[in-house]
């Protein structure tokens, strides 16, 4: 059989995709249900999705199932029959995305993880289905201005650093791992106020939600859908928005642009941005904000380090990169780069 992904090299995966002029929809969806056999329903699922033309990233582990994928437009319909033949997907709600761009995803990727969110919890008595309340955008708007509501974005830095709710506490974490044990430990004396969470499409927040009443804590509530849901509701029911600029998302987009805000700036030079890059220095490959001036002097680079790598002839950066960790790297909240 196909193995588990697009078996053609990615720069031509993505000039097939810009070229070919198919309309797309940007979908995500997540399941926490116990799969017996990761690996067989992996190799299932592939097949199913690969003939549908979908492309995107998606996780399968024991604990459930995280999707977000690319959908042929004229392929939508049948899709969700697709999905719907799964019974533990059948009617999954499906997040679609604010901003509907045909090159969120470039191939198709579904892999079997420990986990779909890594959350580095080993307890074996924590219940991750003992979650807390769903709130849809009305009762969330209600219950985020009462005074006993404590709100918390669970999502990372550089995902709260362009955009998120109005009051919300946003931790100064790099990872979900991170957060789990901060946010509890930090509300540790106020168990009895209200507690609401939100991300940016819910899965985190199920995890959290279900962590934080193991923990003790009584009054635990999520936003239904994240943030992504959240924007749909208060359109179409003419509520009060209380997100602020942009929903950061993890494919080719970057974000999604929720209100016309910007509240992040620049890491290199201050200036209001919000659009976020990944160093042209593949070898760096640094996630941080990056203005359209700076990004023309600095050719889309974080550093004259990394200016000046670039610049060489391709056989040579080839030849320097293996011996360099590029890994994942995120830029630390509230520094500037050197120029």
């Amino acid at each position: 059989m196909k193995k588990p992904h697009n078996q053609l090299d990615g720069k031509l995966l993505k000039q097939k995709v810009l070229s070919d002029g198919t309309a797309r929809m940007t979908v995500s969806f997540y399941k926490y249900v116990k799969i017996e056999n990761p690996e067989i329903f992996r190799d299932h699922l592939f097949l199913q999705l690969d003939d549908l033309d979908v492309l995107g990233r998606i996780y399968v582990a024991k604990e459930g199932i995280n999707a977000q994928i690319n959908v042929p437009t004229k392929n939508m319909d049948l899709f969700k029959d697709t999905i719907n033949t799964t019974d533990f997907l059948n009617g999954v709600r499906l997040n679609v995305a604010i901003e509907n761009k045909s090159f969120s995803f470039f191939k198709l990727i579904v892999k079997v993880r420990d986990k779909i969110v890594a959350d580095g919890l080993e307890d074996k008595d924590f219940d991750s289905s003992k979650i807390g309340k769903h709130l849809n955008a009305k009762e969330f708007n209600l219950l985020t201005d009462n005074s006993d509501t404590i709100l918390v974005d669970m999502r990372n830095h550089y995902e709260s650093e362009v955009g998120h709710f109005k009051n919300a506490w946003c931790p100064d974490v790099d990872t979900f791992r991170e957060q789990l044990p901060v946010v509890a430990n930090k509300l540790h004396e106020q168990k009895g106020k209200n507690i609401v969470m939100y991300c940016t499409g819910g899965i985190r927040c199920e995890k959290a939600s279900a962590y934080l009443k193991y923990k003790g804590f009584e009054n635990v509530y999520q936003l239904e859908g994240g943030i992504i849901n959240y924007a749909k509701q208060v359109n179409q029911e003419g509520l009060e928005n209380k997100f602020v600029g942009k929903n950061f998302v993890f494919d080719e987009r970057l974000g999604e642009r929720i209100t016309n805000d910007v509240i992040a700036k620049c890491h290199q030079c201050g200036k209001n941005c919000d659009n976020h890059t990944n160093c042209k220095n593949v070898a760096c490959n640094l996630l941080f904000i990056q203005c359209e001036e700076c990004k023309e002097k600095m050719k889309n680079t974080c550093s004259k380090e990394c200016k000046t790598f670039t610049e060489l002839p391709e056989d040579i950066q080839k030849e320097r990169r293996k011996a360099i960790d590029s890994g994942i790297r995120i830029f630390s909240k509230g520094r500037f780069l050197k120029k």
